[in-house]
Formats: structure tokens, C-alpha cells, sequence
């Protein structure tokens, strides 16, 4: 939306021609922002509350920079990179607010969002090769405005790990649960929690996990009421997700 185009809603709220729920959709609506390589949705954050997330899978370093200071130039103040190389974030002129968060594969431009509650997200893996996914959901999590709680490496083959953090589990908002091998840790909290549960499958197995696959039908096959399931190994998804539930309440505040 152009500065004249905005002025003019504005002007027309101001002079009682149309309401302010009204003006709200017209910038809701207002056009991307076509740089060539990329259209970026710079008005997401007023549609949706969040914005513009940048997937850095298979985009160049070269890329990735110029979407990333686009979107800060257009006053987007909280930017997350998922799936970024440390080749691109090496690369990323640091002329604007950013952070690496390498197991995670995670950049940040600007600054986290402040949770609006004390309701807390709890990420749990199965084991300690699912922390990489586990970190890129909680990190999105954490950046998009929620308090995150971790639990690693508490899968079935040693239960009362798990069970001896049930005050964790309990008391949680939303429980993300991501697990490879035969992805049982979601049926199991699923059983236990009074809250949602989203499942993670990830790449992690033997031959016949096949890739993620074995734990992603297992999930899907869950028994226990309460558990979503998102692709595999995708940590962004989850935390998106987890986040949007958490803060619900506070929504129409």
C-alpha cells in the first residue's frame, strides 16, 4: 500500500466515511512488495499477527540478504530464517539486528517478541539426535512471543525419564512432542497431558524408519486423543502452530 493509498483510508476514518474495522481490511489487503527474486507479503504481520517467516532452503546466501533486509526495511521488527546455512548466515550483512542460532539452523533479524503470558510451551524429544528439530520448533516458539520449556532425550525406551517430569507436562499450554525411531513419545504424552499435543516425526532411525516415514504413520495412528501431527522434521511448523494456540486468549485483549 503506498503512503498516499494509506493516507487516504486514514482520512476517510478520520472523516466518519468508513469504520475502523473497515480501514483495517483495506490495509489488511494492501499489495506485496515484487523485488524480482521474491513478492514479499509485507503486510502479513497486520493480516496475521506475525511476519513474513523466510524458508532459507535452497535460496542463496545472496538471496536470503536482500529478502531479510527488505522485509526490515519495510519495518517488520521480528524476522525468523529457518533452515539458513552457516554459509548464509556468514554471508548476511549485519548492518541490521541479527542472531545465528546454528544447531537450530535459525536466524533472527531484530528482536524476540515478549510473551504476553506466563503459559508455557513444553518441547520434549525422544532422544538426543531429535534436538536439531526440537530447537528450530522451540526457537520459533520462543521468537514469535511464547515461553518455552525443553525436556530432552525422554523417549519409551526409558519411560521414567519422562514420567519424572509430569509437573512439566501437566502444566504446560501445548506439548510439542518429536521423536524418530518408531515416534511412540507423542501416544505417550498424548496419554498423559490435559493440553493439545502436536507430533514431530523426524528423519531419525534404522533402515526401516525410512527416512521418518515409520514414525510420521505411527503418529498419525495414535491412539490417545489431543495429538496433531505435522511432516517430518518440521521443528518451524510446530513452534508456528504451538505458539498460535498459546496465545489465543490473549487474541481479542
Amino acid at each position: 500500500m503506498e503512503q498516499k493509498e494509506l493516507k487516504d483510508v486514514l482520512s476517510a476514518v478520520a472523516e466518519g466515511k468508513i469504520t475502523t474495522d473497515e480501514a483495517l481490511t483495506k490495509i489488511k489487503l494492501a499489495p506485496f512488495d515484487d523485488i524480482s527474486i521474491a513478492n514479499i507479503d509485507t503486510h502479513r504481520g497486520i493480516r496475521q499477527g506475525v511476519s513474513e517467516v523466510i524458508y532459507g532452503g535452497g535460496k542463496s546466501p545472496e538471496q536470503i540478504n536482500i529478502i531479510g533486509h527488505r522485509l526490515w526495511e519495510n519495518g517488520q521488527g521480528t524476522i525468523l530464517i529457518t533452515r539458513m546455512s552457516e554459509e548464509a548466515a556468514e554471508y548476511f550483512v549485519k548492518d541490521i539486528p541479527f542472531t545465528y542460532f546454528k544447531e537450530a539452523k535459525v536466524g533472527l533479524i531484530g528482536e524476540k517478541i515478549k510473551p504476553k503470558h506466563d503459559g508455557y510451551i513444553l518441547v520434549a524429544t525422544g532422544g538426543t539426535s531429535d534436538i536439531p528439530v526440537a530447537e528450530e520448533a522451540a526457537l520459533t516458539a520462543e521468537i514469535l512471543g511464547s515461553k518455552v520449556e525443553r525436556v530432552y532425550d525422554v523417549g519409551v525406551a526409558g519411560i521414567h525419564r519422562l514420567l519424572s517430569r509430569m509437573e512439566l507436562i501437566m502444566n504446560a499450554r501445548v506439548i510439542i512432542a518429536i521423536a524418530g525411531m518408531e515416534g511412540a513419545l507423542a501416544s505417550v504424552i498424548g496419554g498423559l497431558a490435559d493440553c493439545p499435543v502436536i507430533a514431530v516425526p523426524t528423519s531419525i532411525g534404522y533402515g526401516s524408519a525410512f527416512g521418518g516415514v515409520t514414525a510420521l504413520l505411527s503418529m498419525l495412528n495414535s491412539c490417545a486423543s489431543g495429538v496433531s501431527v505435522v511432516n517430518i522434521d518440521n521443528g518451524f511448523g510446530a513452534g508456528y502452530l504451538a505458539g498460535m494456540i498459546n496465545n489465543m486468549e490473549t487474541k481479542y485483549e
